[in-house]
């Protein structure tokens, strides 16, 4: 997961993968930039991406800290999933910013990654009773 984060973010700093690259804005609901020509980004959008991605390769090293990740940045998404939904997109709240292709994408990676974290726990836990 740290990895894609990562490529994500990078993407979104290169023109042509992200359309109207030269609206982005550093943050702000202004940006019309879109990674992939579907999801609003900016530079701040990307550098969460960016920072994300190097927590997950970084807390990767143990099946412990993995799943920590996975679960708790799953929560992280499903928080901005529900700020996506009830903020105004044309407001100043919509400082990341995000649209609602956004804040589906979020809902969904939200719900993966916790997904993936109680069943990397599950396998951890199974492998230590194995093991004694």
């Amino acid at each position: 997961m740290g990895a894609v984060f990562l490529l994500v973010g990078v993407l979104g700093f290169v023109p042509g993968v992200t359309t109207h690259y030269d609206t982005m804005e550093f943050a702000a609901h202004h940006s019309e930039a879109k990674l992939l020509g579907i999801f609003q980004v900016s530079v701040l959008h990307n550098i969460v991406h960016l920072l994300f991605g190097v927590a997950g390769l970084a807390l990767a090293r143990s099946a412990g800290t993995a799943r920590n990740y996975l679960v708790v940045g799953g929560a992280v998404y499903l928080v901005l999933w529900l700020y996506g939904m009830f903020i105004d997109h044309d407001s100043a709240a919509n400082f990341v910013p995000v649209n609602t292709a956004d804040n589906w994408l979020h809902f969904f990676l939200g719900i993966g990654m916790i997904a993936l974290g109680f069943l990397l726990g599950r396998d951890t836990a199974g492998r230590a009773r194995t093991a004694r």
